[in-house]
Formats: C-alpha cells, sequence, structure tokens
C-alpha cells in the first residue's frame, strides 16, 4: 500500500494576549475560508490524502455497508399517530434517501384504515432534488389539518426556507421567508403563524408572527432578547389553548403566555427571570404546572399556579424535590400526569391519575435500558405512547392504558437477517474515579464474549450540556458485537444521567472530572480483562469530541484508535471569542475567560488544541464539517494541522471533511450508512483482530 505524504500546513503564527500569558496560533489562518485560498485547497488536500489512506479498506467498506443496508427494512413505516381527525405517519421506500410523510382520514369509527386513500404530505426526496444537502427544521401542521409550515436547508449551515403547503393538493402558497431557525406554533384559528429567527452569531434571539396570504416583509416582531447569553424559542401547548415563549440560558428561564385564540394579543410573563431560577410551562385544567429548581430544589419539583396569577410567590407544590431522584419532565393528559424521572442513571416513567391522585411506575422490561414518551398528541384519552430500547432491544413503540395498566407492542424496529436478541448481554458497570465517586457504563457484548484482554472494545462518550446518553439499541451496532467486540458507553459527570449534581460536578471549574472519569472508565474495562490498550477504541462527537483531545492528551498511552467527530477541540479561542456563533451563550456552561483569568488557565489547562505535545498518540479519525455553525470546520483542522507537525509517532492521523454540510454530518440515509461504514472500517482495520 503506497500512501502520499500527508498535507503539511503553512505556518502563520498570530500572537495574542490575555491575562499576560501571551499566545501563538500558527493556524488561525484557517479561519479565513472566504479570503485565504489556501484553507479549502489544504481540506481538500487532507479529504485526498485520507481517501488514500483508506483505498485499502474499501472493499471492507462496501461489505459493512451492505451489511448495515441488509439488517434494514428499507421500506418501512412508522406507527400512525392519531390527531384531530387524521392519522399521521412517515414511510420509507427502498432505494430513497429520505422519509415521506403521510396521512390517511380517520375511519368512522376513528380507526386507522389502510384502505383509506393516503395523502403525501412532504416527500423529503422530492425536496431535496437537485441538492447535496437536505433537512427539514420546520414541520408544522395547521389545527385545522389544511396547511402545513416547512422548512428546508440545503447546506447544512442550519437556516431555514419557510414555506406554507396546501395539503390537499400539495402546492405552496407565494409566501416565502428566509433565515427561518428551529421553534414554531400556529395561532388557534389557522391564520397566523409564528416563527423563530437567529442573530449573525446563530443565536436565536426573536419571535415573529406571520399572517397567511401577507408579505412576509409586514410580518411583526413579538419578541426579541436583547441579553447575548438567552437564546428563545416559540411553540403550542399541548392542549392548544396558550402560546409559549420560552428564553433561557443555560442557568436562567423566562415564559411569556398568550391564548391561541388572541395571537395579536400581548404575550404575558409566567415569572420574571431571576439568575439561576429554572423553570418550564405546561398547561392543564386552567392551571399551569411549572417545573422548576425554585428554592433550592436542585434535581426540580413541580408546582401548579392559576393562569391569572402566574407569579412564583403563588406557585403551590405538587411533587417535591428528591434529592435521589431527578424530575426530568411530563406529559399532561386529562386525567392523567405522566412523569418522567431518572434514578441511579436510569429512565423511568410513573403515573399519576389526576381524579383519585393514584400513582404507579411503569415496569420496563430490563433492568438496563431506556424509557420515555412516544408521540401523544391528543390531550383527552387514556392511551398513552411510549418507547423502549435497551443495547439489546430495537427501539418498542407501547400503547399503554394509564387505568387498567394494560400495555400493547405496536411496532418494534425490524432487523432483517438472523438477528436474535437473546444472543447478547447488555450489564452495567462502575468505575471509580479518582477522587473516589462511582461511574455508571453500560455495555454490551455478544454470549461467548471472554474477559482476557483480547478482546476489542469501543468506549464512547460525551458528558456535557446535562446531556444523558442513555442505552438504545443500534444495528449498525452488530457488524462490531458480531465480530467479537465489546461496545460501551461512559455515563460520565458533566452529562445527566445521575441527575442535576451529576451535571454540576461536570462543568466550569470541575470540568476536568468529566474527562477523568471517562479515563476511570476507560482503565476498568482494560483491569477488569474486558480488552486492552491497543484493542481500546474511543469515539466522541462535538463537545464529546473535545473530550476525546482531552484524554488523548492526558493518556495516550490507554488508547488504541481515536475517533473525534466535529470534535469542538479548539474550545478556549472559541470561547475567547464572542462574535463566533453560539460563544456568549457558551459561558455559562464553560466559564467566561474573557472576565475571569481563573476560567482562563482552568480552560487553558485542558483545551486540546493548546495541549497537543511531542509525543506519541494513536491511530486517530477526525471530520469536520464546512458549513458547521455549532463547531467550525476550522477546529479540527488547526488540531489536526498542530498534531501532525507535532506528535512524534508515525500512525495514521486523518482529517475528514464533508464539504457540503455542517454539524450532523451528510444528510440522507444511504449517506449516512456509508459514513458509518467508513469509520467502522477504519476501527476495524486499526484494531488488532478480524477484519470480515
Amino acid at each position: 500500500m503506497t500512501v502520499p505524504e500527508p498535507p503539511i500546513a503553512k505556518v502563520r503564527p498570530v500572537a495574542t494576549t490575555v491575562w499576560g500569558d501571551t499566545r501563538v496560533d500558527p493556524y488561525s489562518w484557517m479561519r479565513d475560508r472566504e479570503g485565504d485560498p489556501d484553507v479549502l485547497a489544504y481540506l481538500e488536500a487532507e479529504n485526498a490524502y485520507t481517501a488514500a489512506a483508506m483505498a485499502h479498506t474499501e472493499p471492507l467498506q462496501e461489505q459493512l455497508f451492505e451489511e448495515i443496508r441488509a439488517r434494514i427494512q428499507e421500506t418501512d413505516l412508522s406507527v400512525p399517530v392519531r390527531k384531530g381527525g387524521w392519522w399521521y405517519y412517515s414511510r420509507t421506500e427502498e432505494g430513497k434517501q429520505y422519509g415521506i410523510s403521510c396521512r390517511r382520514a380517520a375511519a368512522a369509527d376513528g380507526s386507522y384504515d389502510e384502505s383509506v386513500p393516503e395523502q403525501v404530505v412532504l416527500d423529503e426526496n422530492v425536496e431535496a432534488h437537485g441538492h447535496e444537502f437536505h433537512a427539514t427544521g420546520v414541520f408544522d401542521v395547521s389545527p385545522d389539518h389544511r396547511l402545513l409550515a416547512h422548512g428546508a436547508d440545503t447546506t447544512g449551515g442550519e437556516l431555514y426556507q419557510l414555506r406554507f403547503r396546501r395539503i390537499e393538493d400539495g402546492s405552496d402558497l407565494d409566501e416565502v421567508i428566509d433565515g427561518v431557525y428551529y421553534g414554531s406554533a400556529w395561532s388557534a384559528d389557522n391564520r397566523y403563524f409564528f416563527y423563530t429567527r437567529p442573530d449573525d452569531a446563530m443565536r436565536p434571539w426573536q419571535v415573529w408572527r406571520h399572517e397567511l396570504d401577507t408579505d412576509p416583509a409586514t410580518d411583526v416582531k413579538v419578541f426579541e432578547e436583547p441579553d447575548e447569553r438567552f437564546y428563545c424559542g416559540v411553540e403550542l401547548g399541548r392542549d392548544e389553548r396558550y402560546l409559549f415563549i420560552h428564553s433561557g440560558s443555560k442557568v436562567t428561564d423566562e415564559v411569556w403566555f398568550l391564548e391561541a385564540d388572541d395571537p395579536t394579543g400581548e404575550f404575558r410573563v409566567v415569572e420574571p427571570r431571576q439568575q439561576g431560577l429554572e423553570y418550564g410551562v405546561s398547561h392543564s385544567h386552567d392551571r399551569f404546572l411549572v417545573l422548576t429548581n425554585a428554592d433550592g430544589a436542585e434535581n426540580f419539583k413541580l408546582c401548579e399556579v392559576a393562569v391569572a396569577t402566574p407569579g412564583m410567590q403563588n406557585w403551590t407544590e405538587v411533587i417535591p424535590h428528591r434529592p435521589a431522584v431527578k424530575l426530568a419532565g411530563i406529559t399532561t393528559f386529562a386525567d392523567h400526569l405522566v412523569i418522567y424521572e431518572r434514578v441511579d442513571a436510569t429512565s423511568q416513567i410513573r403515573v399519576r391519575r389526576l381524579s383519585d391522585g393514584a400513582e404507579h411506575t411503569i415496569e420496563q422490561p430490563e433492568l438496563v435500558g431506556t424509557a420515555g414518551g412516544g408521540a401523544n398528541p391528543e390531550f383527552d384519552t387514556t392511551v398513552f405512547r411510549y418507547r423502549y430500547e435497551s443495547m439489546r432491544t430495537p427501539s418498542t413503540v407501547f400503547s399503554y392504558d394509564l387505568d387498567t395498566r394494560e400495555r400493547t407492542v405496536l411496532k418494534q424496529q425490524p432487523v432483517l437477517g438472523d438477528f436474535d436478541p437473546d444472543r447478547y448481554v447488555t450489564e452495567r458497570l462502575w468505575a471509580t474515579a479518582t477522587d473516589g465517586t462511582a461511574v455508571p457504563m453500560t455495555v454490551v457484548y455478544r454470549h461467548g464474549f471472554e474477559r482476557n484482554g483480547a478482546a476489542p472494545t469501543l468506549l464512547y462518550g460525551y458528558g456535557s450540556y446535562e446531556a444523558s446518553i442513555d442505552p438504545y439499541f443500534s444495528s449498525i451496532r452488530l457488524s462490531l458485537l458480531d465480530r467479537g467486540f465489546c461496545f460501551a458507553i461512559a455515563h460520565i459527570r458533566g452529562g445527566g444521567e445521575m441527575g442535576r449534581p451529576w451535571y454540576t460536578q461536570g462543568k466550569f471549574l470541575a470540568k476536568r472530572n468529566t474527562f477523568g472519569d471517562f479515563i476511570a472508565c476507560a482503565r476498568h474495562l482494560v483491569e477488569g480483562g474486558w480488552t486492552s490498550p491497543d484493542r481500546l477504541a474511543i469515539r466522541g462527537g462535538s463537545a464529546g469530541g473535545l473530550l476525546m483531545g482531552a484524554v488523548v492528551n492526558e493518556a495516550p498511552d490507554l488508547f488504541g484508535a481515536v475517533v473525534a467527530e466535529v470534535p469542538f477541540v479548539d474550545a478556549l479561542s472559541t470561547i475567547l471569542d464572542p462574535s463566533l456563533p453560539l460563544t456568549v451563550m457558551e459561558w455559562e456552561e464553560w466559564g467566561n475567560p474573557t472576565e475571569s483569568e481563573e476560567y482562563y488557565r482552568y480552560m487553558k489547562s485542558y483545551a486540546p488544541y493548546e495541549n497537543v505535545e511531542a509525543k506519541d498518540y494513536p491511530p486517530m479519525l477526525v471530520t469536520a464539517g464546512l458549513n458547521d455553525p455549532r463547531v467550525s470546520y476550522w477546529e479540527p483542522a488547526k488540531w489536526v494541522a498542530k498534531l501532525r507537525a507535532t506528535k512524534t509517532d508515525t500512525n495514521r492521523l486523518l482529517l475528514k471533511t464533508e464539504m457540503g454540510a455542517g454539524h450532523g454530518g451528510p444528510s440522507g440515509r444511504y449517506n449516512a450508512w456509508r459514513d458509518e461504514a467508513f469509520v467502522l472500517a477504519f476501527l476495524l482495520d486499526t484494531l488488532p483482530g478480524p477484519t470480515s
């Protein structure tokens, strides 16, 4: 195998001084893709080098792609969901990249009848025609079911062009609104549509009202958030009686409300913002239900309040704060409250009947799995849909009667071929961090797996923003498990798996706990005979990519391969620059190094780009998206350039940049499967062991 020499990035040092510390960045020129032709040329050269370095794995990539495809039922149908007089569902067709959203009118008795003619609501394959990338970011059917508001992004930059479609004949109204972000709501009279816009830093900061059949230039701005730490969104409540605008930072919330049948009225605030006060609002039976951390409820509590007097002084406790249980959310029904909780790194669902206060917990089939709410658009019903999955059990949609507790399987994700869940084992492990904290891990492996240190293992982690990486099923993962791999998720601090304290112990000046926990999990796997360092691969993306960069700087000899996807590795430079997308909002996650020397020094101590050293690093695959608005392409590009110029080994270091996509990688399911086959081929080709 002959691979050309890797591209050498030009060095153009730029020095900046912060808190008396002079930082020299030799690759800052990579930010100027508009003005410096060397930028795109360098990225293309890296892509060519990566393709050449992986060319010998193309047969393996094709084999993996066909394995992935063979397990997936390409022509498939989601479980139809009743909304008013219609049943809505989505389906896929073999050979087509994108889903097709459809509906059927309910039968006379309200049931779903396949003989009723289908109406296509939105065929994303048609919308994507002629575009390398396509994503739908707004999909909102009007209350009278006549119109669809739909927004398309064709670059990966997460800015959407909004249109309004007559569902009956598939034609769009004349008005087109550009530069729209996530979050939308219809008024009760189907005449007005509310949407959000981001500022130049991609912070959603305005809510606008559009009147159908009018020029969008006359749209009315109904809300603007001037505080750069806050971002806003708009939605229609579950019972469709109120519109809600939520404006929040990482640690503070403010909610405004308006009757949905009074769309030109004035929004009113529930409780004015107070630094550190978090709350969310639902409406039920002429009252607001408020999920909040007020009065020191670190793991949140539930309160209720009259709509007429919604201020915090009138909040009455419904579910008290419990230190060992995180109250994660609720779904309201006419006579039931469904409560989502987290206990010991496990999700659970509890049901309370409003008429008499009776409660029960929905029992799940396995000790280590994930349960969460499904599609439940109807308010006045006793039927609740939820999803369950584990590392060995495919995603399953259940219909659950909230009164009788009768449970029915509506659909389980099909896995074609000879898949048998009983061939696999999943369990919960606990590693011990250096400060004595017990850190949970979830593992899955095939029966017959031997803990003799000889097996390859892939360890995944994230650990930021209170995001919980719960156990989940992946048919793609079977290509590794069936080759003898163990797959593990490290539920590390900075995430939300163990409640709010788990998150706060992994942010700000405690961020190093995130990295220490992940390393503890890796060492636990090695010391327990699950694998060995040369057979241990690690993977993470975005903030999980920062995790990859930090742990590989700290313990490079512990890992045999690294996959860092759209990694947030130039974290200090980004958080120092408030002109970049999302930076100011992030100060309440990472700290503000522009105002605090302590935060500056702390971030500099772990930021991956800052801490590259002249030492051996394991083989690495790094990805980027040229149009990524969340982690700019230059972060992984600069990191790879610095690693290549500094490290002392000859291991593969590959950078793969999607030149027409953003943070989520390529769009379209076949493209995504090929992308995953590429990553798996890299792992199988790098780690000791079989490759077929």
